[in-house]
């Protein structure tokens, strides 16, 4: 049974990729793309509506600012340390 279904599912995939299931025939030679050369824009009869505003506004949205918590400890008074250190280079 498994061996059928793959089977018809092979036949059913080759039958959809000839060009002749697609009710076109296959290109001869080979096929050749020409492009235009050259191509005129008209903006002369271009015309855009709306509101212009004022230059020198710049407007910004305001945006979420996350606050962290300071992993190091808070200390009141470091002056312990600062005689040890000043200690040390005599």
């Amino acid at each position: 049974m498994r061996l059928f279904v793959c089977a018809l599912a092979l036949s059913a995939l080759s039958a959809l990729s000839a060009p002749s299931a697609w009710g076109q025939d296959a290109p001869k030679g080979k096929v050749v793309y020409k492009y235009k050369k050259y191509q005129k824009f008209d903006f002369e009869d271009l015309v855009v509506e709306g509101d212009s505003g004022s230059f020198g506004d710049i407007t910004s949205t305001g945006r979420f600012q996350r606050k962290f918590k300071n992993k190091l400890p808070y200390r009141r008074n470091f002056n312990p340390e600062m005689i040890r250190s000043v200690e040390r280079v005599r």
